[in-house]
């Protein structure tokens, strides 16, 4: 963070405060408010924290206007289309791209660490067979904190590597767990000889009773909606594992509470919200109707999985995504598949469609990776799980850099006061 020669000045009841700015390396200044409310004896009300500034981060940068997402500088379809998703996470937690001798000594570690302790095999048969697949990972994320006790002291720099590597890599298997859990077939262990992706799908889609083989196709879409998931600053479920984290809260307990956050539909569900939507639409002839709906102010539908609340022209995840579902659905077909047929006419119209360019609905990440998630069989329950699984590193990353950070303090969100003023207490027989 650079300090800045501007100054702002606020005025209240006549009298001036002078506030410092700061210039960030990309995007607007920043006012520093720290000292406001000892200065000024007043806060600021920002709902949301759209325009509050929260900390200091040199993990991600996004500009909404440009369609803009960079990770430590590098552009998210560079990385997308080039590199994979543990190299990724090598960028994101030491903030170089790697050498191939780091890469391979990062990808070592990780894949010796997929495996859980045998006794959480216990731990999840104490759910409901008919538990979410959320349900689960929030309980089991929370509990590695009593399997894991040599790696949940955060004032131990070797304790947090370890920590941030043990939820890398046993990420996928706790995923895959509960969705076998949920689906009442018995778990698949992770294998060493497997990429990260390819271990994954594995772990979900195999059974004793035959081999399963990766189709590369496959992994390879599964590793780009990783990578392209994998951090995207300072949102609700990233806020939430740094307020976490300000209390000196444990790295587990720190991602659990992220997942949780993640699971809110206004948060994770937005790929699921468009699948659904795609099931309601039915068929590529009744396209026509909702997109009048869509169009139609009075009318509760919204067509899910075009714009995106910060990209304000295009997502600049989806272009890659959409490369991926095209090889995915030309792998599987969509022949059989009602739903996969109304999302490519759907796509077509949306790219042509004067209305959709005028308002810049485009396709985003979501409807993309929503089809290709479809397309592989999996149920809509298991979508967010997967992008959990994807958002780890990020959470680590911020929940790393936080830490480290000599300007960190616990998170105190002020409020504006609206309730009952002083009341003196009155004995119940007068009331």
């Amino acid at each position: 963070m650079a300090d800045s020669n501007k100054t702002a000045t606020l005025k209240i009841d006549g009298k001036e405060l002078e506030l410092p700015m700061h210039s960030p390396t990309a995007g607007p200044d920043v006012i520093d408010i720290g000292k406001l409310y000892a200065q000024g004896d007043v806060f600021t009300f920002d709902p949301g924290f759209t325009s509050t500034a929260s900390c200091a981060s040199t993990i991600t940068f996004i500009d909404g206007e440009k369609g803009e997402l960079l990770h430590r500088g590098y552009p998210i379809d560079q990385l997308a289309e080039k590199s994979h998703f543990l190299e990724v996470c090598y960028l994101l937690l030491y903030g170089e791209l790697p050498t191939a001798d780091q890469l391979e000594d990062f990808e070592s570690r990780v894949t010796n660490h997929t495996m859980l302790h045998e006794q959480m095999t216990y731990f999840y048969r104490g759910f409901r067979r008919d538990a979410h697949p959320m349900a689960i990972m929030v309980g089991v994320v929370g509990a590695m904190s009593a399997f894991y006790h040599d790696s949940t002291d955060i004032s131990d720099p070797w304790q947090r590597e370890v920590a941030s590597i043990r939820l890398i890599a046993k990420m996928p298997t706790i995923a895959a767990w509960a969705y076998k859990y949920h689906i009442g077939q018995p778990f698949v262990y992770p294998r060493n000889d497997l990429d990260y992706a390819s271990n994954f799908l594995r772990m979900c889609f195999s059974v004793p009773a035959e081999e399963y083989e990766v189709n590369p196709i496959l992994s390879r879409a599964m590793d780009r909606i990783f990578t392209l998931h994998a951090d995207h600053e300072q949102n609700a479920s990233t806020s939430t594992v740094r307020l976490a984290s300000s209390s000196g809260a444990n790295p587990f307990a720190c991602i659990a509470a992220g997942i949780a956050c993640l699971w809110g539909p206004a948060h994770g569900g937005a790929n699921q919200a468009c699948l659904e939507m795609l099931r309601e639409i039915g068929t590529p002839d009744r396209i026509p109707e909702y997109i009048e709906k869509a169009k139609d102010k009075n009318d509760p539908f919204r067509l899910m999985g075009f714009g995106h609340r910060v990209y304000k022209n295009f997502d600049p995840r989806a272009k890659v995504m959409k490369q991926s579902a095209d090889e995915v659905l030309d792998l599987l077909g969509v022949e059989n598949n009602p739903t996969l047929q109304t999302a490519k006419e759907l796509e077509r119209i949306a790219l042509e469609d004067p209305y959709f360019k005028d308002k810049k609905l485009y396709p985003n990440v979501d409807f993309y990776s929503g089809i290709i998630l479809d397309a592989m069989g999996f149920p809509t329950s298991m979508f967010t799980p997967i992008f959990a699984l994807a958002r780890t590193v990020g959470w680590i990353s911020q929940w790393k850099e936080q830490l480290s950070d000599p300007a960190h303090k616990i998170g105190r969100p002020r409020q504006l006061y609206t309730g009952a003023t002083f009341r003196d207490y009155v004995d119940v027989e007068n009331r």
